[in-house]
C-alpha cells in the first residue's frame, strides 16, 4: 500500500532541475515531524512548510500496487514531447518508495527524482537524488546528485555536510512556516541575504530560490 498526499504536474522550482516539467508525487508521513502543529515545537524538523498528512490532497489517495500508482502518475503527464519526470517527495518519500515502485515508474517511461532528508537508505534505481538534511538528524546517504540545505539551521551548518559527495551543493533560504507563499516574509528576506553572503564567501555552494512560489504555481 502506497499513501500519497497529493500529485500534480508543475515545474520543478528548486535546485539543478529548476524549470523542468515534472509530476510531483508527495508521499504521506515523515520521520522527523508528524505534521501536527501542536507538535511542531518539539519536532526534529520544526520549520516544514508542507502539508503531508493524509491522502486528501489533489490527486492523492491510497494505491494497492506499484503499478497502480505509476499509472496514476503517468495519467498526469501531458501527451507531448519531452522525457517524463517524476519527483518523489514528502514528508519523507523513502518511508514508502521502494524498488518495485521505481521499476514501475521506469516502465511508464519516467525518470525518477527523489527529495529526501537523507536519514534513510535510498533504494537502487533512482535517477536523480536530492538530499536535504534537517537539524541534527543523522544523514546516512553519503553520495547524491545534489545536496540542498535549508539555510540557516543552527544544528545543520553547511560545513557539517561537506563529507557528502554531491554534484551540486545548494543553499535554500529558510522561510517562516506561518507566512503564506505569496505573503511578505521578513524572515525569508533576511535569510536570503545570509545565504547570498555565504555563497559568495564559499563558492562551492550555490543559491537556489523557490521559483514555484515566486511564480505562484504548485
Amino acid at each position: 500500500m502506497y499513501r500519497v498526499k497529493e500529485a500534480f504536474y508543475t515545474l520543478q522550482g528548486e535546485g539543478a532541475q529548476a524549470g523542468r516539467a515534472s509530476v510531483f508525487c508527495r508521499f504521506s508521513k515523515c520521520n522527523l515531524w508528524n505534521g501536527r502543529e501542536q507538535d511542531r515545537a518539539t519536532a526534529v524538523c520544526n520549520f516544514c512548510d508542507t502539508d503531508f498528512v493524509g491522502t486528501d490532497g489533489q490527486n492523492g489517495g491510497r494505491f494497492e500496487t506499484a503499478e497502480a500508482l505509476a499509472a496514476h502518475i503517468r495519467s498526469l503527464w501531458p501527451d507531448a514531447p519531452g522525457k517524463p519526470y517524476v519527483v518523489c517527495t514528502g514528508g519523507e518519500p523513502l518511508l514508502q518508495l521502494d524498488e518495485p515502485l521505481i521499476a514501475a515508474f521506469h516502465a511508464e517511461g519516467f525518470e525518477v527524482g527523489v527529495e529526501t532528508n537523507g536519514t534513510l537508505p535510498a533504494p537502487d534505481g533512482i535517477d536523480w537524488l536530492c538530499v536535504s538534511p534537517k537539524a541534527d538528524a543523522e544523514v546516512v546517504i553519503t553520495e547524491c546528485d545534489e545536496l540542498k540545505l535549508v539555510f540557516p539551521q543552527p544544528l545543520a551548518p553547511p560545513e557539517r555536510f561537506l563529507g557528502i559527495r554531491a554534484r551540486h551543493y545548494f543553499l535554500s533560504p529558510m522561510a517562516s512556516p506561518s507566512v503564506p507563499d505569496q505573503g511578505n516574509d521578513p524572515v525569508k528576506q533576511s535569510n536570503t541575504r545570509k545565504a547570498t553572503d555565504y555563497c559568495l564567501a564559499h563558492p562551492q555552494w550555490r543559491l537556489t530560490l523557490q521559483m514555484h512560489k515566486i511564480l505562484g504555481i504548485d
